[in-house]
């Protein structure tokens, strides 16, 4: 099988193409025929040599990437039967081996695929939208009639997250650039905020919830605009010193990190089903262009998704 491996950690030159052997399943997995995968910023950070590298560097060959959705080829679980099609994101935080054209994946960790979505859709809502979900449910408890402010609400995370929220029933305030404006408000935001032409502190007033996607210096920004007993979830981690400022201020403040599950799944595959939650996907690329899907997301500049298509 065709896969993209990471000779080495650094630049985009590192991720070349091999042929592979197909991966075997054990007990609890099925062998998925990828179809499509969905490129995020760790990604990018872990082929550099940050993100999740520390973890991958005694593995040998290294295949990077955590979304996908494809068609069973086998199984050895209850959970799904040849042909099905599925989606997910396998192994996180671990070794996804997602850039390849067959993939192994524990059966527990996917959800079908709604029929009303593409695989390129699918593959997009995996990685986000379980950030998303996982901060609002888990991590955080976002409720009907709270006021949230989403930092980066264009962005991979930020725009499935304004969707969940409104879902929610929550009263959404949304972050990004002016070019962004018209999409954020058409994914459900009840108001918007141009982060370049002013500081989020003016417009964001009595904030119960924060989810910030964007860095760890805007989380501590945020600070000021939440209520006590407000809540900050970064995706970006948190230093000790906000930790300690959020704690004096009586908010709960956390650094998340995304898990692989199935029920969470199954969670946005309904959503999907329902016309709940869509993918906004900024570009699509072929296996071979894997490094030019990698320069996109490095840019920091990207609308929803950048997905890559085995065929």
């Amino acid at each position: 099988m065709k896969a993209i491996i990471l000779n080495d950690f650094g630049g985009v030159e590192q991720l070349q193409e091999a042929e592979l052997p197909m991966p075997g399943i054990k007990d609890g997995e099925v062998l998925v025929k990828v179809k499509a995968i969905s490129i995020n910023p760790v990604d990018a950070k872990t082929r550099s040599g940050e993100g999740l590298a520390k973890m991958l560097k005694d593995d040998k060959p290294i295949i990077l990437g955590w979304d996908i959705s494809g068609e069973v080829m086998e199984s050895t679980s209850p959970l799904f039967t040849e042909g099905d099609e599925v989606f997910g994101m396998i192994n996180f935080p671990g070794h996804g081996k997602a850039y390849a054209e067959y993939v192994a994946a524990p059966a527990e960790q996917l959800a079908l695929k709604p029929e009303n979505s593409t695989h390129e859709q699918a593959a997009a809502a995996t990685l986000a939208p379980l950030t998303a979900w996982q901060a609002f449910s888990d991590f955080g408890r976002l409720r009907p009639g709270q006021r949230v402010l989403i930092h980066g609400g264009a962005g991979g995370v930020g725009h499935y997250a304004v969707q969940i929220a409104r879902h929610i029933g929550a009263y959404v305030i949304a972050t990004s650039s002016a070019e962004n404006k018209d999409f954020v408000l058409s994914l459900g935001a009840n108001e918007h905020i141009d982060y370049k032409a002013s500081r989020f502190e003016e417009g964001a007033k009595d904030i119960d919830f924060v989810l910030d996607t964007v860095s760890a210096e805007n989380s501590e920004r945020s600070l000021s605009v939440l209520k006590k007993g407000g809540t900050l979830i970064s995706t970006n981690g948190l230093s000790d010193a906000t930790k300690e400022r959020a704690k004096a201020r009586g908010i709960f403040a956390l650094g998340m990190h995304v898990q692989s599950a199935g029920e969470d799944m199954q969670h946005i595959a309904q959503l999907m089903e329902e016309g709940e939650l869509r993918s906004e996907i900024m570009k699509v690329f072929p296996l071979g262009q894997m490094a030019e899907a990698h320069l996109q997301i490095e840019t920091g500049r990207t609308r929803g998704k950048v997905v890559v298509v085995t065929e």
